[in-house]
């Protein structure tokens, strides 16, 4: 399992630093009465996605003789299209941002300022979307979803490996939440400076994560096919 989420580690963190979904979660956490119910919904609609994801594509996967075909304990040619397709999914949006165009990942602009008003069930569905329209939210979740599938640990280790998956991609959400419990006066303050510096910063760190991570997987899924 240890040298499994080794492996799951460049999905996790290139999940978690997407810029977007922390910007409205901590859009959603800034608001004083229902902040924290808001952004837990958020939270909640990305999580019910990636949980439907994994219960459908493991199924597929586990069906699958090519998904399995890794040799020499090389990567799999479904794992390695995907990483392949990722690599240069992060290499757009890299040169994209670079010449100031949207990103698709990234929340509409005219979002941002209506999203503290937003009820949790709309927020619920802002997660659920974000991670359905997201192209690289999916590959990564594939991808995670098609190396837990070639490890071949057995259904209930494979089903822990995927959650456990879930919750560290949704780190960078989940840690503001448990910040606001913790610390309810203080966060507020925190959040609007960390809100304001994402701002900011979004275009550097979105051309930054997705350069670096685009061209390793494009090296991890380039390598994997001509193994």
């Amino acid at each position: 399992m240890g040298s499994l989420i080794i492996s799951l580690l460049p999905y996790i963190l290139g999940s978690t630093l997407v810029p977007g979904q922390i910007l409205i979660n901590t859009l959603l956490l800034k608001n004083p009465r229902q902040g924290l119910l808001k952004a837990s919904a958020f939270v909640a609609g990305m999580t019910t996605l990636r949980l439907l994801q994994g219960l459908i594509f493991s199924l597929i996967l586990s069906r699958s003789p090519a998904a399995s075909a890794g040799g020499n304990g090389g990567k799999g040619p479904i794992v390695s299209t995907l990483l392949l397709v990722l690599g240069i999914l992060l290499l757009i949006t890299t040169y994209k941002k670079w010449q100031k165009e949207d990103d698709p990942d990234s929340p509409p602009p005219r979002w941002l300022a209506k999203i503290e008003s937003f009820t949790p069930l709309k927020a619920f569905g802002i997660g659920f979307g974000l991670m359905a329209l997201g192209p690289k939210f999916w590959v990564f979740t594939l991808s995670a979803i098609g190396t837990i599938s070639e490890a071949k640990l057995g259904q209930l280790s494979s089903t822990v490996a995927f959650l456990l998956f879930v919750l560290l991609a949704q780190t960078s959400v989940v840690l503001p939440i448990c910040v606001r419990i913790i610390l309810p006066q203080r966060s507020q303050s925190m959040l609007e400076n960390f809100s304001d510096w994402l701002n900011r910063h979004n275009r550097i760190i979105l051309i930054t994560v997705s350069l670096v991570f685009g061209l390793f997987f494009l090296y991890q899924g380039v390598s994997g096919l001509l193994q």
